[in-house]
């Protein structure tokens, strides 16, 4: 075997150290080079994406407490809203009261009337009916004709005692 002649030892030295260099020249100014271009293409849109990232937080964050707070001010405007309508049905059922406790007072007031005044005829005529009574029983009891006026005062006496 060739390689293992120790008379070609150093020109395998040489052409090893000429390979050698030649490799190393091509990987430090082509391969690693490029190899570092990726690595810092990489790191240059890891570090984008993490800055995109906080950015899209920092405004996630940004919306929720807007949404928040808008969700609080409407919460606040409902219960606001609901207290207020509650007091205005309030007045206007105290108002509704009111006038149906007037118009039942009024109501009641003109039957009162009607009645007092249906009393008052009926009492008329229970007085006219008890003189006409009174005027002939006594006429048939004495036999003779009692004067009306006579009749008509002891019937309202009685009356006045017992009514």
């Amino acid at each position: 075997m060739p390689q293992f002649d120790v008379a070609t030892f150093p020109t395998q030295l040489v052409w090893l150290a000429i390979t050698f260099v030649a490799l190393y020249l091509v990987m430090t100014l082509v391969g690693l080079p490029r190899v570092g271009g990726i690595i810092a293409k990489r790191r240059d849109r890891i570090t984008g994406d993490l800055d995109k990232a906080q950015r899209m937080k920092a405004e996630a964050e940004a919306v929720i407490a807007a949404y928040e707070r808008a969700l609080s001010e409407a919460r606040t405007k409902a219960q606001h809203a609901l207290r207020e309508t509650a007091e205005r049905l309030a007045a206007e059922a105290a108002e509704q009261q009111r006038k149906l406790a007037e118009s039942l007072n009024a109501e009641t007031a003109k039957a009162e009337r009607r009645i007092a005044e249906a009393k008052a005829t009926a009492l008329q005529g229970v007085r006219q009916l008890a003189a006409d009574v009174a005027q002939e029983a006594a006429g048939k009891l004495a036999g003779a004709a009692v004067d009306p006026a006579r009749v008509k005062a002891a019937v309202d006496a009685v009356m006045r005692d017992h009514g």
